[in-house]
């Protein structure tokens, strides 16, 4: 009996422990840098601690743009520079990789598309061109490429029926607003890159044109932002919630998404392997129809918290 009571009492114990790890683990929205996953097939995410930035960039970074290979025109859209507040968030640590994305379209039996593009200097599909024959070789590590930000937001709805049940699609999962992509690109910084000012250290932090050789990588092979998000810019440009407008004239301040009801280019981030190192800034705006599907184009998610 002595020795049935002992196993009874270590497993109350062990029961115990598991409970309290569960609520630690859930009570995730007070504790910025905490890492967690919602389900197996779920993507690890980053909580990322509420605060103010200012978003946008100066004129004296939009000067250096232009003397860097950008015209003008191009960085115009950073402006005007306004402040942002936002309340705790999280976003992936990684861009969604391939292995993941396959997950949703096995099961969901989701359509390859009619094609992708090789660049976006113009939009030419090729029709044998996918996320799963980009062009050249990847891994299951790979950011997923050739997703338009159409197939983008069918995955988050496949995430969030995996964790509320939900057969709608609607849940705690989204594209990031612009604004939240800016601020955790930035983690808390104002330079240029969010690892300074320097371009020329570039092939350190990111893949880039100069040392990408002509494809993605797999994604953290590259080091972490101060936030611990990693490949936040470089190897492919990533989809955000906004409508594309050309200024922050009217952009909201709240960090939420810019929206419009007549339909709207969609605004993506962060650069990718075949651009140069200028637009590895946290600045750096750009935009494409709901619809286009390129070798450089992929995505993370974020994730409302409590």
């Amino acid at each position: 009996m002595k020795q049935i009571r002992i196993f009874l009492f270590f497993g109350a114990l062990i029961s115990a422990a598991s409970c309290l790890l569960e609520i630690q683990a859930n009570d995730i929205s007070a504790k910025p840098g905490t890492v967690f996953r919602d389900c197996p097939a779920c993507p690890e995410m980053v909580v990322i601690p509420g605060g103010s930035f200012t978003m946008g960039s100066p004129a004296s970074e939009k000067v250096w743009a232009t003397q860097h290979g950008a015209s003008a025109e191009s960085v115009s859209d950073e402006a005007p520079q306004h402040p942002v507040s936002l309340r705790a968030f999280a976003i992936g640590k990684y861009d969604v990789t391939r292995a993941e994305y396959e997950m949703f379209a096995r099961e969901t039996s989701y359509p390859l598309g009619d094609g992708c593009g090789k660049d976006t200097f113009k939009w030419n599909k090729q029709t044998g061109l996918n996320w799963q024959n980009p062009g050249f070789t990847q891994g299951d590590r790979d950011p997923v490429v050739c997703v338009s930000w159409n197939d983008a937001r069918a995955y988050i709805s496949w995430l969030n029926t995996k964790i509320s049940g939900s057969t709608s699609g609607d849940g705690p999962y989204h594209l990031p607003t612009e604004a939240e992509w800016e601020y955790a690109a930035r983690a808390g910084t104002t330079t240029r890159f969010w690892w300074g000012d320097d371009d020329g250290s570039a092939a350190d932090h990111a893949w880039f044109k100069n040392n990408s050789e002509g494809h993605s990588h797999p994604v953290g092979s590259k080091p972490a932002n101060a936030f611990g998000l990693y490949d936040v810019v470089g190897n492919v440009w990533q989809w955000t919630e906004d409508c594309y407008a050309d200024d922050y004239a009217k952009a909201p301040t709240d960090g939420s998404a810019a929206e419009s009801p007549n339909g709207c280019m969609r605004v993506d981030r962060g650069g990718s392997w075949l651009f140069p190192a200028r637009l590895l800034r946290s600045a750096t705006r750009e935009r494409n129809p709901a619809d286009f599907r390129a070798v450089i184009m992929g995505f993370r998610v974020a994730r409302t918290l409590p």
